[in-house]
Protein backbone atom coordinates (compact mmCIF):
# COMPACT_ATOMS: atom_id res chain seq x y z
CA UNK A 1 0.00 0.00 0.00
CA UNK A 2 0.97 3.63 -0.93
CA UNK A 3 -0.33 6.97 -0.16
CA UNK A 4 -0.72 9.79 -2.50
CA UNK A 5 -0.97 13.44 -1.18
CA UNK A 6 -2.53 16.25 -3.52
CA UNK A 7 -0.60 19.13 -2.38
CA UNK A 8 -0.33 21.63 -5.53
CA UNK A 9 -3.15 24.45 -4.77
CA UNK A 10 -2.55 27.73 -3.33
CA UNK A 11 -5.50 27.72 -1.39
CA UNK A 12 -6.61 31.72 -1.71
CA UNK A 13 -9.36 31.66 0.53
CA UNK A 14 -7.15 31.27 3.45
CA UNK A 15 -6.08 35.05 3.04
CA UNK A 16 -2.93 35.39 4.49
CA UNK A 17 -1.89 31.98 6.04
CA UNK A 18 -1.35 30.76 2.54
CA UNK A 19 0.49 33.89 1.11
CA UNK A 20 3.43 32.08 1.62
CA UNK A 21 2.68 28.51 2.56
CA UNK A 22 0.34 25.94 0.36
CA UNK A 23 -2.50 24.71 2.59
CA UNK A 24 -1.39 22.19 3.96
CA UNK A 25 1.43 24.02 6.03
CA UNK A 26 -1.70 25.58 8.02
CA UNK A 27 -1.67 24.96 11.77
CA UNK A 28 -4.29 23.15 13.31
CA UNK A 29 -3.51 23.92 17.34
CA UNK A 30 0.20 24.39 16.45
CA UNK A 31 0.90 21.14 14.11
CA UNK A 32 0.80 22.04 10.26
CA UNK A 33 -1.67 19.88 8.51
CA UNK A 34 0.82 17.78 6.76
CA UNK A 35 2.97 16.81 9.92
CA UNK A 36 -0.31 15.46 11.08
CA UNK A 37 -1.39 13.59 8.29
CA UNK A 38 2.28 12.15 7.42
CA UNK A 39 2.59 10.64 10.62
CA UNK A 40 -0.98 9.06 10.35
CA UNK A 41 -0.12 7.87 7.80
CA UNK A 42 3.23 6.32 8.69
CA UNK A 43 2.13 4.99 11.75
CA UNK A 44 -0.36 2.81 9.51
CA UNK A 45 2.89 1.25 8.11
CA UNK A 46 2.71 2.55 4.71
CA UNK A 47 5.81 4.06 3.85
CA UNK A 48 5.56 4.76 0.27
CA UNK A 49 4.12 8.51 -0.34
CA UNK A 50 3.81 10.20 -3.47
CA UNK A 51 2.97 14.10 -2.83
CA UNK A 52 2.11 16.42 -6.13
CA UNK A 53 3.58 20.11 -4.99
CA UNK A 54 3.54 23.09 -7.03
CA UNK A 55 2.65 26.25 -5.06
CA UNK A 56 5.70 26.94 -2.63
CA UNK A 57 6.60 23.43 -3.46
CA UNK A 58 10.52 23.97 -2.06
CA UNK A 59 9.29 25.52 0.90
CA UNK A 60 6.62 22.35 1.92
CA UNK A 61 9.88 19.68 0.55
CA UNK A 62 12.06 22.14 2.93
CA UNK A 63 9.86 20.98 5.71
CA UNK A 64 9.36 17.69 5.16
CA UNK A 65 12.87 16.85 5.50
CA UNK A 66 12.77 18.72 8.97
CA UNK A 67 10.20 15.93 10.02
CA UNK A 68 11.96 12.41 11.76
CA UNK A 69 8.83 9.70 10.28
CA UNK A 70 9.84 6.70 8.20
CA UNK A 71 8.84 6.78 4.84
CA UNK A 72 10.31 7.16 1.60
CA UNK A 73 8.78 9.82 -0.54
CA UNK A 74 8.66 11.20 -4.08
CA UNK A 75 8.24 14.52 -5.05
CA UNK A 76 6.02 15.30 -8.44
CA UNK A 77 5.48 18.52 -9.73
CA UNK A 78 2.93 20.42 -11.04
CA UNK A 79 4.30 23.49 -12.80
CA UNK A 80 0.42 24.77 -13.74
CA UNK A 81 -0.87 24.53 -10.48
CA UNK A 82 -2.19 28.54 -10.97
CA UNK A 83 -4.36 27.57 -13.85
CA UNK A 84 -5.09 23.45 -13.08
CA UNK A 85 -7.34 21.76 -10.74
CA UNK A 86 -6.85 18.63 -9.04
CA UNK A 87 -7.85 16.63 -11.74
CA UNK A 88 -4.41 17.75 -13.73
CA UNK A 89 -2.34 16.78 -9.88
CA UNK A 90 -3.78 13.53 -10.12
CA UNK A 91 -3.04 12.54 -13.79
CA UNK A 92 0.62 13.89 -12.81
CA UNK A 93 0.78 10.89 -10.69
CA UNK A 94 -1.16 8.09 -12.89
CA UNK A 95 1.93 6.52 -13.49
CA UNK A 96 2.42 5.76 -9.37
CA UNK A 97 -1.57 4.36 -9.95
CA UNK A 98 -0.42 1.79 -12.16
CA UNK A 99 2.14 0.43 -9.41
CA UNK A 100 0.58 -0.21 -6.44
CA UNK A 101 -2.40 -0.29 -3.83
CA UNK A 102 -2.93 3.70 -2.93
CA UNK A 103 -4.62 5.50 -0.57
CA UNK A 104 -5.24 8.92 -1.86
CA UNK A 105 -5.80 12.09 0.25
CA UNK A 106 -6.62 16.15 0.09
CA UNK A 107 -3.92 17.39 1.74
CA UNK A 108 -6.39 20.33 3.17
CA UNK A 109 -7.93 17.68 5.30
CA UNK A 110 -7.81 16.88 9.28
CA UNK A 111 -8.88 13.65 10.46
CA UNK A 112 -9.08 11.65 13.35
CA UNK A 113 -6.15 8.42 13.48
CA UNK A 114 -8.54 5.53 13.40
CA UNK A 115 -10.20 6.63 9.65
CA UNK A 116 -7.15 5.98 8.42
CA UNK A 117 -7.40 2.48 10.16
CA UNK A 118 -11.28 1.88 9.28
CA UNK A 119 -10.63 2.26 5.69
CA UNK A 120 -7.48 -0.01 5.46
CA UNK A 121 -9.57 -3.43 7.40
CA UNK A 122 -12.54 -2.67 5.29
CA UNK A 123 -12.48 -5.59 3.09
CA UNK A 124 -13.64 -4.04 -0.03
CA UNK A 125 -10.87 -2.66 -2.24
CA UNK A 126 -11.92 0.35 -3.56
CA UNK A 127 -13.78 2.63 -1.41
CA UNK A 128 -14.70 6.19 -1.44
CA UNK A 129 -14.99 7.79 2.34
CA UNK A 130 -18.24 9.77 2.77
CA UNK A 131 -20.17 11.42 5.33
CA UNK A 132 -23.71 12.44 5.95
CA UNK A 133 -24.35 15.96 4.12
CA UNK A 134 -24.39 19.13 6.62
CA UNK A 135 -25.52 22.09 5.26
CA UNK A 136 -22.65 24.35 5.37
CA UNK A 137 -20.82 21.66 3.43
CA UNK A 138 -19.76 22.39 -0.28
CA UNK A 139 -18.36 20.00 -2.70
CA UNK A 140 -18.40 16.48 -4.12
CA UNK A 141 -22.24 15.04 -2.74
CA UNK A 142 -23.58 11.24 -3.51
CA UNK A 143 -26.62 9.03 -3.02
CA UNK A 144 -25.97 5.58 -2.22
CA UNK A 145 -28.03 2.38 -2.44
CA UNK A 146 -28.38 -0.20 0.60
CA UNK A 147 -25.09 -1.98 -0.49
CA UNK A 148 -23.32 1.19 0.19
CA UNK A 149 -22.65 1.23 -4.08
CA UNK A 150 -22.73 4.95 -5.30
CA UNK A 151 -25.90 5.54 -7.30
CA UNK A 152 -25.34 9.18 -8.22
CA UNK A 153 -23.12 11.81 -8.10
CA UNK A 154 -25.52 15.04 -7.07
CA UNK A 155 -24.60 18.23 -9.45
CA UNK A 156 -25.27 21.58 -8.33
CA UNK A 157 -27.91 22.00 -10.70
CA UNK A 158 -29.56 18.62 -9.11
CA UNK A 159 -29.25 19.50 -5.77
CA UNK A 160 -32.33 19.75 -3.71
CA UNK A 161 -31.95 20.79 -0.44
CA UNK A 162 -35.84 18.79 0.67
CA UNK A 163 -33.63 15.94 0.22
CA UNK A 164 -30.11 16.68 2.17
CA UNK A 165 -31.51 13.71 4.29
CA UNK A 166 -30.33 11.01 1.86
CA UNK A 167 -27.04 12.50 0.75
CA UNK A 168 -23.59 12.35 1.73
CA UNK A 169 -20.42 14.41 0.90
CA UNK A 170 -17.11 12.69 -0.51
CA UNK A 171 -14.36 13.07 2.47
CA UNK A 172 -11.87 13.17 -0.39
CA UNK A 173 -9.77 9.99 0.76
CA UNK A 174 -9.52 6.94 -1.55
CA UNK A 175 -8.68 3.90 -1.28
CA UNK A 176 -7.87 2.17 -4.83
CA UNK A 177 -6.34 -1.42 -5.51
CA UNK A 178 -4.06 -1.71 -7.98
CA UNK A 179 -6.36 -3.47 -10.68
CA UNK A 180 -9.19 -1.03 -9.87
CA UNK A 181 -7.05 1.91 -11.06
CA UNK A 182 -5.48 -0.04 -14.70
CA UNK A 183 -8.79 -1.12 -15.45
CA UNK A 184 -11.30 1.57 -14.27
CA UNK A 185 -9.64 4.63 -12.85
CA UNK A 186 -6.37 5.67 -14.72
CA UNK A 187 -8.51 5.26 -18.53
CA UNK A 188 -10.49 7.42 -17.58
CA UNK A 189 -8.52 9.80 -16.03
CA UNK A 190 -6.93 10.06 -19.21
CA UNK A 191 -10.10 9.73 -21.49
CA UNK A 192 -11.54 12.48 -19.60
CA UNK A 193 -8.26 14.87 -19.13
CA UNK A 194 -8.13 14.54 -22.71
CA UNK A 195 -11.74 15.57 -23.67
CA UNK A 196 -12.58 18.07 -20.92
CA UNK A 197 -8.91 19.69 -20.02
CA UNK A 198 -7.31 20.51 -17.09
CA UNK A 199 -9.50 22.11 -15.02
CA UNK A 200 -11.91 19.47 -13.83
CA UNK A 201 -11.91 17.47 -10.34
CA UNK A 202 -10.72 14.17 -10.29
CA UNK A 203 -14.04 13.42 -8.66
CA UNK A 204 -15.51 13.78 -12.44
CA UNK A 205 -14.27 10.33 -13.49
CA UNK A 206 -15.41 8.49 -10.59
CA UNK A 207 -18.89 10.20 -11.17
CA UNK A 208 -18.50 8.19 -15.01
CA UNK A 209 -17.04 5.15 -13.22
CA UNK A 210 -20.05 4.67 -11.22
CA UNK A 211 -22.60 4.75 -14.38
CA UNK A 212 -20.92 1.89 -15.54
CA UNK A 213 -22.66 -1.41 -14.73
CA UNK A 214 -19.99 -3.04 -12.67
CA UNK A 215 -17.87 0.14 -11.07
CA UNK A 216 -16.04 -1.85 -8.52
CA UNK A 217 -16.18 1.22 -5.67
CA UNK A 218 -18.19 1.64 -2.83
CA UNK A 219 -18.83 3.84 -0.31
CA UNK A 220 -17.53 3.80 3.89
CA UNK A 221 -19.62 5.79 5.59
CA UNK A 222 -17.42 7.40 8.63
CA UNK A 223 -20.01 7.99 10.62
CA UNK A 224 -18.95 9.39 14.25
CA UNK A 225 -15.51 9.86 13.30
CA UNK A 226 -14.25 13.27 13.17
CA UNK A 227 -12.82 15.06 10.09
CA UNK A 228 -12.78 18.62 8.81
CA UNK A 229 -11.89 20.04 5.18
CA UNK A 230 -9.93 23.50 5.99
CA UNK A 231 -10.99 26.13 2.89
CA UNK A 232 -11.21 29.05 4.85
CA UNK A 233 -10.42 30.47 8.38
CA UNK A 234 -13.88 30.04 9.23
CA UNK A 235 -13.42 25.87 8.62
CA UNK A 236 -9.72 26.43 10.58
CA UNK A 237 -11.42 27.64 13.30
CA UNK A 238 -14.04 25.40 13.57
CA UNK A 239 -11.32 22.17 12.76
CA UNK A 240 -9.41 23.70 16.14
CA UNK A 241 -11.99 23.68 18.31
CA UNK A 242 -12.65 19.53 16.81
CA UNK A 243 -9.36 18.62 17.51
CA UNK A 244 -8.07 20.24 20.59
CA UNK A 245 -7.38 18.49 23.45
CA UNK A 246 -10.25 17.59 26.25
CA UNK A 247 -9.35 21.22 28.14
CA UNK A 248 -9.19 23.48 25.11
CA UNK A 249 -11.72 21.54 23.11
CA UNK A 250 -13.88 22.62 25.99
CA UNK A 251 -12.97 26.07 26.34
CA UNK A 252 -13.19 26.95 22.65
CA UNK A 253 -16.46 25.43 22.53
CA UNK A 254 -17.55 27.40 25.40
CA UNK A 255 -16.19 30.56 23.75
CA UNK A 256 -18.46 30.21 20.68
CA UNK A 257 -21.63 31.26 22.79
CA UNK A 258 -23.87 28.78 20.18
CA UNK A 259 -23.45 27.79 16.78
CA UNK A 260 -23.36 24.44 17.76
CA UNK A 261 -25.59 23.03 14.61
CA UNK A 262 -22.14 23.52 13.25
CA UNK A 263 -21.05 20.43 15.53
CA UNK A 264 -24.28 17.79 15.04
CA UNK A 265 -22.84 15.19 16.83
CA UNK A 266 -22.77 17.85 20.40
CA UNK A 267 -26.25 17.75 21.99
CA UNK A 268 -26.38 20.92 23.50
CA UNK A 269 -27.16 20.56 27.73
CA UNK A 270 -25.59 23.96 28.09
CA UNK A 271 -27.90 26.78 26.33
CA UNK A 272 -31.71 26.78 27.59
CA UNK A 273 -34.66 26.28 25.47
CA UNK A 274 -38.24 24.72 25.48
CA UNK A 275 -37.14 21.70 24.06
CA UNK A 276 -41.62 21.13 22.86
CA UNK A 277 -41.98 24.59 21.14
CA UNK A 278 -42.33 25.61 18.50
CA UNK A 279 -44.39 23.29 17.02
CA UNK A 280 -44.04 21.30 13.67
CA UNK A 281 -47.21 23.41 12.28
CA UNK A 282 -45.61 26.99 13.28
CA UNK A 283 -42.51 26.11 11.97
CA UNK A 284 -43.94 24.98 8.05
CA UNK A 285 -45.64 28.31 8.24
CA UNK A 286 -42.43 30.27 8.64
CA UNK A 287 -40.91 27.77 5.90
CA UNK A 288 -43.25 28.17 3.43
CA UNK A 289 -42.90 31.97 3.59
CA UNK A 290 -39.19 31.99 3.73
CA UNK A 291 -38.25 33.14 0.38
CA UNK A 292 -40.26 36.22 0.93
CA UNK A 293 -39.18 36.83 4.24
CA UNK A 294 -35.48 36.99 3.07
CA UNK A 295 -36.17 39.28 0.56
CA UNK A 296 -38.21 42.01 1.91
CA UNK A 297 -37.20 44.53 4.76
CA UNK A 298 -39.05 44.09 8.06
CA UNK A 299 -40.91 46.87 9.88
CA UNK A 300 -39.55 49.45 11.48
CA UNK A 301 -39.15 49.51 15.44
CA UNK A 302 -42.62 50.94 16.28
CA UNK A 303 -44.33 48.30 14.23
CA UNK A 304 -42.37 45.61 15.98
CA UNK A 305 -43.02 47.39 19.20
CA UNK A 306 -47.23 46.87 18.25
CA UNK A 307 -46.63 42.63 17.54
CA UNK A 308 -44.51 42.92 21.01
CA UNK A 309 -47.70 44.51 22.56
CA UNK A 310 -49.84 42.16 20.64
CA UNK A 311 -48.34 39.01 21.73
CA UNK A 312 -48.09 39.37 25.47
CA UNK A 313 -51.16 41.54 25.93
CA UNK A 314 -50.20 44.78 26.94
CA UNK A 315 -50.47 48.41 25.81
CA UNK A 316 -47.86 49.26 22.93
CA UNK A 317 -46.28 52.23 24.50
CA UNK A 318 -45.62 50.00 27.37
CA UNK A 319 -43.13 47.71 25.11
CA UNK A 320 -39.74 47.50 23.39
CA UNK A 321 -38.66 44.87 21.42
CA UNK A 322 -34.89 43.98 20.67
CA UNK A 323 -32.70 41.84 19.10
CA UNK A 324 -32.21 39.14 21.77
CA UNK A 325 -32.98 40.50 25.70
CA UNK A 326 -29.68 41.05 25.52
CA UNK A 327 -29.23 44.24 23.18
CA UNK A 328 -32.17 45.66 25.26
CA UNK A 329 -30.06 44.60 28.90
CA UNK A 330 -27.23 46.80 27.62
CA UNK A 331 -29.29 49.92 26.90
CA UNK A 332 -31.32 49.57 30.17
CA UNK A 333 -27.95 48.73 31.64
CA UNK A 334 -26.43 52.13 30.20
CA UNK A 335 -29.19 54.41 31.32
CA UNK A 336 -29.25 52.75 35.04
CA UNK A 337 -28.25 55.24 36.79
CA UNK A 338 -26.67 54.77 40.90
CA UNK A 339 -26.12 51.46 42.41
CA UNK A 340 -27.97 48.65 41.27
CA UNK A 341 -28.31 45.71 43.98
CA UNK A 342 -27.68 42.04 42.17
CA UNK A 343 -28.49 38.19 43.30
CA UNK A 344 -25.00 36.54 43.06
CA UNK A 345 -24.60 33.90 41.66
CA UNK A 346 -26.59 35.36 38.63
CA UNK A 347 -27.21 35.70 34.45
CA UNK A 348 -23.65 37.69 33.93
CA UNK A 349 -24.98 39.74 31.38
CA UNK A 350 -26.66 42.70 33.75
CA UNK A 351 -23.35 43.08 35.57
CA UNK A 352 -21.00 42.76 32.89
CA UNK A 353 -22.94 45.81 31.82
CA UNK A 354 -22.32 47.75 34.92
CA UNK A 355 -19.36 49.20 36.83
CA UNK A 356 -18.29 46.58 39.54
CA UNK A 357 -17.58 49.50 41.85
CA UNK A 358 -21.63 50.53 41.84
CA UNK A 359 -22.76 47.07 42.36
CA UNK A 360 -23.73 46.12 45.77
CA UNK A 361 -24.24 42.09 45.96
CA UNK A 362 -25.99 40.10 47.94
CA UNK A 363 -24.61 36.18 47.80
CA UNK A 364 -27.78 33.64 48.92
CA UNK A 365 -25.77 31.68 51.97
CA UNK A 366 -27.79 28.81 51.84
CA UNK A 367 -26.55 25.59 50.61
CA UNK A 368 -29.38 25.40 47.65
CA UNK A 369 -28.93 29.15 46.48
CA UNK A 370 -32.20 29.72 47.94
CA UNK A 371 -33.11 33.31 48.91
CA UNK A 372 -37.01 34.57 49.69
CA UNK A 373 -38.10 38.61 49.22
CA UNK A 374 -37.72 39.19 52.96
CA UNK A 375 -34.18 38.04 52.48
CA UNK A 376 -33.70 40.69 50.15
CA UNK A 377 -35.74 43.22 51.80
CA UNK A 378 -33.83 42.99 55.19
CA UNK A 379 -30.28 42.60 53.15
CA UNK A 380 -30.68 45.87 51.17
CA UNK A 381 -32.86 48.24 53.71
CA UNK A 382 -29.77 49.54 55.01
CA UNK A 383 -28.36 50.01 51.58
CA UNK A 384 -27.76 52.92 49.08
CA UNK A 385 -29.19 51.42 45.94
CA UNK A 386 -31.45 53.25 43.07
CA UNK A 387 -31.82 50.10 41.24
CA UNK A 388 -32.47 46.23 42.54
CA UNK A 389 -32.24 43.48 39.91
CA UNK A 390 -34.20 40.09 40.55
CA UNK A 391 -34.02 37.21 37.52
CA UNK A 392 -37.60 35.31 38.68
CA UNK A 393 -36.56 32.23 37.96
CA UNK A 394 -32.97 32.87 38.79
CA UNK A 395 -30.12 31.88 36.42
CA UNK A 396 -28.27 29.47 37.43
CA UNK A 397 -30.05 28.38 41.06
CA UNK A 398 -33.58 28.34 39.58
CA UNK A 399 -34.88 29.91 42.53
CA UNK A 400 -38.00 31.02 42.60
CA UNK A 401 -40.14 34.03 44.04
CA UNK A 402 -43.70 33.58 44.39
CA UNK A 403 -45.60 36.16 42.64
CA UNK A 404 -47.43 37.42 45.95
CA UNK A 405 -43.78 38.06 47.65
CA UNK A 406 -42.66 39.79 44.32
CA UNK A 407 -45.23 42.01 44.64
CA UNK A 408 -44.92 42.56 48.53
CA UNK A 409 -40.90 43.51 47.60
CA UNK A 410 -42.69 45.77 44.36
CA UNK A 411 -44.13 47.68 47.17
CA UNK A 412 -41.27 47.95 49.24
CA UNK A 413 -39.05 48.97 46.24
CA UNK A 414 -41.36 51.42 45.59
CA UNK A 415 -41.85 52.99 48.65
CA UNK A 416 -38.10 53.41 49.05
CA UNK A 417 -37.55 55.18 45.57
CA UNK A 418 -35.96 52.17 43.82
CA UNK A 419 -36.35 50.78 40.18
CA UNK A 420 -37.19 47.09 40.30
CA UNK A 421 -36.09 44.81 37.32
CA UNK A 422 -37.42 41.23 37.01
CA UNK A 423 -36.47 39.51 34.44
CA UNK A 424 -38.72 36.54 33.86
CA UNK A 425 -37.22 34.96 30.73
CA UNK A 426 -37.64 31.64 32.71
CA UNK A 427 -41.19 32.13 34.44
CA UNK A 428 -43.07 30.41 31.88
CA UNK A 429 -41.57 27.13 32.93
CA UNK A 430 -42.71 27.33 36.44
CA UNK A 431 -45.35 25.78 37.60
CA UNK A 432 -48.80 27.74 37.66
CA UNK A 433 -46.80 30.12 34.84
CA UNK A 434 -50.09 31.38 33.45
CA UNK A 435 -50.29 33.35 36.93
CA UNK A 436 -46.86 34.42 37.64
CA UNK A 437 -46.02 36.50 34.93
CA UNK A 438 -45.90 40.34 36.25
CA UNK A 439 -46.49 41.14 32.44
CA UNK A 440 -50.22 42.80 32.73
CA UNK A 441 -51.22 46.25 32.30
CA UNK A 442 -52.64 46.73 35.71
CA UNK A 443 -49.38 45.62 37.07
CA UNK A 444 -46.91 47.49 35.32
CA UNK A 445 -49.32 50.91 35.83
CA UNK A 446 -49.40 50.34 39.60
CA UNK A 447 -45.99 50.03 39.96
CA UNK A 448 -44.10 52.87 37.40
CA UNK A 449 -41.02 51.87 39.15
CA UNK A 450 -41.29 48.11 37.59
CA UNK A 451 -39.39 47.15 34.34
CA UNK A 452 -39.55 43.86 33.36
CA UNK A 453 -37.34 41.87 30.78
CA UNK A 454 -37.96 38.60 28.62
CA UNK A 455 -36.63 36.64 26.32
CA UNK A 456 -38.61 35.21 23.85
CA UNK A 457 -35.64 33.10 23.32
CA UNK A 458 -35.88 31.06 25.89
CA UNK A 459 -38.93 29.57 27.01
CA UNK A 460 -40.50 30.08 23.43
CA UNK A 461 -38.09 27.58 22.07
CA UNK A 462 -36.84 30.54 19.28
CA UNK A 463 -33.20 31.72 20.31
CA UNK A 464 -32.20 31.86 16.10
CA UNK A 465 -34.43 34.34 15.88
CA UNK A 466 -32.80 36.76 18.96
CA UNK A 467 -36.40 38.51 20.49
CA UNK A 468 -36.51 39.77 23.80
CA UNK A 469 -38.37 42.85 24.95
CA UNK A 470 -38.35 45.25 28.19
CA UNK A 471 -42.09 46.30 29.41
CA UNK A 472 -42.42 49.20 31.84
CA UNK A 473 -45.21 52.47 32.02
CA UNK A 474 -42.59 54.67 32.88
CA UNK A 475 -42.78 56.43 29.66
CA UNK A 476 -39.39 58.38 30.10
CA UNK A 477 -37.68 55.33 30.64
CA UNK A 478 -39.56 53.71 27.71
CA UNK A 479 -38.80 56.92 25.42
CA UNK A 480 -35.07 56.50 26.50
CA UNK A 481 -35.12 53.20 25.55
CA UNK A 482 -36.76 53.09 22.08
CA UNK A 483 -34.52 56.14 21.10
CA UNK A 484 -30.97 53.66 21.92
CA UNK A 485 -32.51 50.94 19.30
CA UNK A 486 -31.95 51.06 15.96
CA UNK A 487 -34.69 51.26 13.98
CA UNK A 488 -34.29 47.75 12.35
CA UNK A 489 -33.28 45.67 15.25
CA UNK A 490 -34.89 43.03 14.45
CA UNK A 491 -35.19 40.92 10.78
CA UNK A 492 -38.04 39.89 9.13
CA UNK A 493 -38.05 36.43 10.40
CA UNK A 494 -38.58 37.14 13.62
CA UNK A 495 -41.28 39.76 12.65
CA UNK A 496 -42.71 37.17 11.21
CA UNK A 497 -42.92 34.81 14.27
CA UNK A 498 -44.63 37.60 16.58
CA UNK A 499 -47.20 38.07 13.83
CA UNK A 500 -48.26 34.65 13.62
CA UNK A 501 -47.43 33.57 17.45
CA UNK A 502 -51.35 34.48 18.59
CA UNK A 503 -52.97 31.55 16.28
CA UNK A 504 -50.13 28.81 18.64
CA UNK A 505 -50.56 30.20 21.79
CA UNK A 506 -52.96 27.08 23.27
CA UNK A 507 -49.76 25.08 21.76
CA UNK A 508 -47.49 26.92 23.71
CA UNK A 509 -48.90 26.73 26.94
CA UNK A 510 -49.43 22.88 26.17
CA UNK A 511 -45.87 22.50 25.64
CA UNK A 512 -45.02 24.04 28.97
CA UNK A 513 -46.95 21.82 30.91
CA UNK A 514 -45.19 18.98 29.62
CA UNK A 515 -41.77 20.52 29.78
CA UNK A 516 -42.89 20.85 33.47
CA UNK A 517 -43.77 17.20 33.81
CA UNK A 518 -40.54 16.33 32.16
CA UNK A 519 -38.46 18.17 34.19
CA UNK A 520 -39.96 16.45 37.19
CA UNK A 521 -39.51 13.29 36.06
CA UNK A 522 -36.09 14.11 34.95
CA UNK A 523 -34.65 15.54 38.65
CA UNK A 524 -35.79 12.09 39.91
CA UNK A 525 -33.21 10.05 37.53
CA UNK A 526 -30.54 13.00 38.55
CA UNK A 527 -31.29 12.67 42.15
CA UNK A 528 -29.80 9.24 41.16
CA UNK A 529 -26.55 9.83 40.42
CA UNK A 530 -24.08 9.21 43.35
CA UNK A 531 -21.98 12.05 42.45
CA UNK A 532 -24.31 15.09 42.07
CA UNK A 533 -26.33 16.96 44.60
CA UNK A 534 -29.78 18.42 42.76
CA UNK A 535 -30.80 21.61 43.18
CA UNK A 536 -35.18 22.18 42.98
CA UNK A 537 -35.82 24.65 40.13
CA UNK A 538 -38.23 26.14 38.70
CA UNK A 539 -36.45 26.95 35.29
CA UNK A 540 -35.72 24.73 32.30
CA UNK A 541 -32.28 23.65 34.02
CA UNK A 542 -31.00 22.43 37.72
CA UNK A 543 -28.13 23.74 38.80
CA UNK A 544 -25.92 20.40 40.49
CA UNK A 545 -22.98 20.46 43.20
CA UNK A 546 -20.74 17.95 42.41
CA UNK A 547 -19.09 15.75 44.76
CA UNK A 548 -16.18 13.48 44.57
CA UNK A 549 -14.80 15.70 41.16
CA UNK A 550 -14.57 18.94 40.02
CA UNK A 551 -17.32 20.22 38.07
CA UNK A 552 -14.59 21.37 35.11
CA UNK A 553 -14.05 17.04 35.34
CA UNK A 554 -17.28 16.23 34.68
CA UNK A 555 -18.20 18.17 31.93
CA UNK A 556 -14.88 17.58 29.95
CA UNK A 557 -15.64 13.73 30.74
CA UNK A 558 -19.21 14.25 29.12
CA UNK A 559 -17.50 16.23 25.89
CA UNK A 560 -16.04 13.03 25.53
CA UNK A 561 -19.47 11.57 24.65
CA UNK A 562 -20.18 14.97 22.49
CA UNK A 563 -22.48 16.38 25.22
CA UNK A 564 -22.01 19.39 26.39
CA UNK A 565 -23.08 20.71 29.77
CA UNK A 566 -22.17 24.45 31.69
CA UNK A 567 -18.91 24.57 34.52
CA UNK A 568 -19.82 26.96 36.81
CA UNK A 569 -17.19 27.08 39.15
CA UNK A 570 -15.78 29.92 37.44
CA UNK A 571 -18.99 31.86 37.86
CA UNK A 572 -19.38 34.89 40.91
CA UNK A 573 -20.74 33.19 43.95
CA UNK A 574 -19.24 29.83 43.23
CA UNK A 575 -15.55 30.31 44.84
CA UNK A 576 -14.47 27.63 45.86
CA UNK A 577 -17.49 25.81 44.55
CA UNK A 578 -18.14 23.02 42.27
CA UNK A 579 -21.49 23.66 40.48
CA UNK A 580 -22.81 22.78 36.96
CA UNK A 581 -25.93 23.57 35.15
CA UNK A 582 -27.82 20.84 33.25
CA UNK A 583 -30.60 22.37 30.27
CA UNK A 584 -33.46 20.19 30.78
CA UNK A 585 -34.42 18.64 27.27
CA UNK A 586 -37.20 16.28 25.76
CA UNK A 587 -37.07 12.69 27.06
CA UNK A 588 -34.84 11.01 25.14
CA UNK A 589 -31.65 13.64 25.13
CA UNK A 590 -32.35 13.66 29.09
CA UNK A 591 -32.10 9.77 29.10
CA UNK A 592 -29.16 9.73 27.08
CA UNK A 593 -27.56 12.10 29.62
CA UNK A 594 -28.80 9.80 32.80
CA UNK A 595 -27.03 6.81 30.60
CA UNK A 596 -23.82 8.53 30.19
CA UNK A 597 -23.77 9.74 33.59
CA UNK A 598 -23.97 6.43 34.95
CA UNK A 599 -21.25 5.71 33.01
CA UNK A 600 -18.78 7.91 34.94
Amino acid sequence: MQAIILAAGMGKRLGDLTKDNTKCMIKVNGVTLIERMLQQITHQGIRKIIMVVGFRSERLKSFIATLSYKYDIEYVENPVYETTNNIYSLYLAKDYLLKDDTLLFESDLIFEDKLIEEILVHPYPNLALVAKFESWMDGTVVTLDDEQNIVKFITKESFVFEEITSYFKTVNIYKFSKEFSDTRYVPFLEAYSKALGNNEYYEQVLKVIALLDQPDIKALDIRNLSWYEIDDIQDLNIAESIFADEESRLIKLQQRYGGYWRYPHIIDFCYLVNPYFPNKKLLSEIKANFERLLIEYPSGLAINNLLAAKYFWIKPEYVCVGNGAAELIKSLMNITEGKVGINYPTFEEYPNRYSTDRIIRYTATKTDFHYTADNLMQYYEDKDISCLLLINPDNPSGNFIPKHDVIRLLNWTQDNNIRMIVDESFVDFSENFEQNSLLKDEVLEKYKNLVVVKSISKSYGVPGLRLGIVASSDLELMALLKNDISIWNINSFAEFYMQIYGKYEQNYKTACRIFVAERERFRKQLSQISFLRVIPSQANYFLCEVIGRTAGTLTRELLKHNILIKDCSGKHGFENKEYVRIAVRNTIDNDLLIEKLRLL
